[in-house]
């Protein structure tokens, strides 16, 4: 098997395409060993530097600290993918405890998610990241960035020039969005 790398606009994450379903029940990102008896995203996040993983369909993002270089996990971490799918794994992730619990919105909450969804998710998960609505209050849409997006340094002008615009465009009621 073939694990692809493709670099992100975040110096310390990189994106892993096995050419395989990663994920099957939508994105997830675990920041916690302890949060997770996945055996490969235990392995990824054992690896001395690593910060969390991103899953999505098909692809993992990995994010690292800057005690360690690209050049010293980026085999490691292939690796490691390789003996996952290796043991006849058909995906990483399918258990739906990772599923988050949706939550009664108002019409506008779901106009904002169906934005976030339909033009803003597609592009972030081409850069390795996700984009998560959390709330929307007196004008103000909240999200959480995750994955190659969580840390960014370009995710500050990401939100403001493309989503904010985007939402406050197709939603008058919006008039800033930020994340936490």
């Amino acid at each position: 098997m073939f694990v692809q790398t493709q670099n992100t606009p975040n110096p310390n994450s990189l994106k892993f395409v096995p050419g395989k379903k990663v994920s099957k029940i939508g994105p997830v990102e675990v920041l916690d060993i302890k949060d997770t008896n996945n055996e490969l995203i235990k392995n990824l996040l054992s690896i001395n530097g690593i910060l969390s993983v991103f899953l999505y369909e098909d692809f993992l993002s990995v994010n690292k600290n800057n005690s360690i270089e690209w050049s010293e996990a980026k085999h490691i971490i292939i690796s490691y993918i390789n003996d996952h799918y290796s043991k006849g794994n058909d995906c990483v992730i399918q258990d739906e405890k990772f599923q988050n619990k949706s939550e009664n919105l108002s019409e506008l909450e779901k106009k904002i998610v169906n934005l976030l969804e339909t033009k803003i998710r597609p592009a972030v998960s081409r850069d390795g990241g996700d984009i998560v609505f959390q709330k929307f209050s007196e004008g103000v849409v909240t999200v959480k960035l995750k994955g190659s997006c969580s840390g960014c340094p370009s995710s500050t002008l990401t939100l403001k020039k493309g989503v904010e615009n985007l939402l406050c465009h197709y939603i008058p009621e919006v008039k800033e969005v930020i994340s936490i």
